[in-house]
């Protein structure tokens, strides 16, 4: 069954590393293989409805398993499901699990499995709140099998179930799924091809998943995030490396095998290394840097102080500060939805472009009273560079402003908080950002998520995007949604670009993507 989906993805590149010394199953006569990676920053969120972190939905993405997942071309695939039916009318959908599905536990996955997780899902994730409100009932029929009737027809059922944004709709056992949506399950038990080993996490140090020798791979070939997930490793240890330059050679010298994130003054000495591959594309596959703002506390509650940072970000200036090579950025880009993507618009841009004296004059007049605006900075990082040129100009014009440094999953406890923040610099893969449906800072749009934003009319624009018959009736809503949000300002992007991945050519097998996945890979 072919999807009706909102765009083609595709990939970046990764890798990954180390063999280990450790035999992880004593009974298997053959040395074990082990490799080490270095990703983006630390897994210390562990429950992937909790949060929308990347670095949450990478670890996701090896210990759960979703019901539907996305292939290169961008269309949906089944992956925990067998088969599944709808009704003439479009309100019955039936769905059938695979035979052999296991969580790490041992219990069978089952249909009531699928039922507590896709509701406690859905009380987290902006689409999947959607999806539940246009339901009558969800329901296990037996143990391989759940119903959903709709209220409405939902022609975006199965990308809805594959989508391969945060928050990720992972299959959890029902007992975690109880969970109360607000706090974090006890435990990340899931039923994917790799296990996460708590006796072996080291916080600040290293975490440690194993192959799951009880998983069952599909038999259709490894596509994207779909098919078969074969692993050929036996541990997988994601290694805790704060400093880039450290990291960097650290892979040159064959200390790990892949990391996600290399530095760009680094670039010129590793593309000459003949044991490491760098690989960074264009479009869609890069990331769109933003500013994302905090609505619920002052000074950005005041909408007339929010539209002021439209005219204090210079994408151009913000790249060329941080590094980033011609080659692996794109010219300053107005669209919410990416440029080089399907839905690219610069509808809304007109009059909110850099332009301090401007600026300066809107302020004044804003109703600003010298609110300080506190800024969330990951120290060290490049979002921290684009945040320092920003703060620049936002004094120059008459703001406020309080800088605290401090490490990424520090900031994911603190934007949890209204009080206390005003806004955080970030940046995010295109496939998040390429749709209003994924984009964090607009599917959020009046939901219960860090920045509360909120524009009536964006949820029910949201819904007509669901129901739109083609790209060009999705386009002309998308853009109508951006006009919104540049009144809105729920972010202010300051640059769109890509970070290069690099990996040991020793590795073999991987699936070259903006995510890191680590089945499939094998060592030589």
């Amino acid at each position: 069954m072919a999807s009706i989906g909102f765009g083609r993805r595709s990939a970046l590149a990764g890798g990954a590393a180390l063999a280990s010394a450790a035999i992880i199953r004593p009974r298997e006569a053959r040395a074990a293989k082990g490799l080490n990676v270095v990703l983006e920053s630390e897994a210390k969120i562990l429950d992937p409805y909790y949060t929308t972190a990347a670095i949450t939905r990478t670890f996701a993405l090896h210990v759960f398993d979703t019901l539907f997942a996305m292939n290169e071309k961008g269309e949906i695939k089944p992956q925990m499901v067998d088969t599944w039916q709808v009704s003439t009318d479009q309100l019955g959908w039936t769905f059938v699990l695979r035979d052999g599905l296991k969580f790490h536990d041992g219990a069978p996955v089952t249909a009531a499995d699928c039922v507590a997780s896709l509701k406690r899902w859905g009380a987290r994730d902006a689409l999947g709140k959607m999806l539940l409100e246009g339901t009558a009932s969800i329901e296990a029929k037996d143990p391989r099998t759940f119903t959903m009737a709709l209220k409405e027809p939902f022609p975006m059922m199965l990308d809805v179930l594959g989508k391969p944004n945060a928050v990720l709709p992972v299959i959890m056992p029902a007992r975690l799924a109880a969970t109360a949506p607000n706090e974090r399950i006890s435990d990340p038990i899931g039923s994917g091809p790799f296990r996460f080993v708590k006796a072996q996490w080291a916080p600040g140090n290293a975490m440690v998943l194993e192959r799951n020798p009880d998983y069952v791979p599909r038999k259709e070939p490894p596509d994207f995030l779909s098919g078969g997930k074969n692993v050929k490793i036996d541990q997988l240890t994601l290694r805790v490396m704060p400093d880039p330059s450290t990291g960097a050679n650290a892979l040159m010298a064959g200390e790990i095998d892949y990391m996600q994130y290399l530095p760009f003054d680094m670039l010129p000495i590793l593309e000459k290394e003949k044991s490491v591959k760098l690989v960074g594309l264009g479009g869609i596959h890069q990331f769109q840097g933003n500013f994302r703002l905090n609505h619920a506390s002052a000074p950005f509650d005041n909408p007339a102080v929010r539209k002021v940072l439209w005219k204090l970000v210079d994408q151009d200036a913000t790249l060329t500060a941080i590094g980033v090579p011609e080659r692996y950025r794109a010219k300053s880009c107005d669209s919410f939805w990416m440029c080089g993507a399907p839905l690219t618009t610069d509808a809304g841009a007109a009059g909110n472009k850099f332009d301090l004296a401007a600026a300066k004059a809107e302020l004044k007049a804003s109703g600003y009273k010298g609110e300080p605006v506190v800024i969330l900075e990951v120290a060290g990082s490049i979002s921290q560079t684009a945040s320092r040129l920003l703060v620049q100009n936002m004094r120059d014009v008459g703001f406020t402003v309080d800088q605290q440094p401090r490490d990424w999953s520090t900031i994911l406890e603190r934007r949890a908080k209204k009080e206390g923040w005003s806004m955080f610099p970030v940046y995010s893969n295109g496939t998040d950002m390429f749709s209003p449906l994924t984009h964090f800072y607009v599917a959020s749009t009046c939901n219960d998520y860090p920045g509360w934003s909120c524009d009536n009319r964006i949820p029910v624009l949201l819904k007509s995007f669901t129901r739109a018959a083609d790209l060009d009736a999705r386009k002309k809503i998308a853009a109508e949604i951006q006009s919104i949000c540049y009144e809105l300002t729920p972010s202010v992007m300051w640059g769109q670009f890509t970070i290069p991945a690099g990996y040991r050519t020793s590795m073999k097998g991987l699936i070259e993507s903006d995510y890191p996945m680590f089945w499939e890979v094998d060592k030589t």
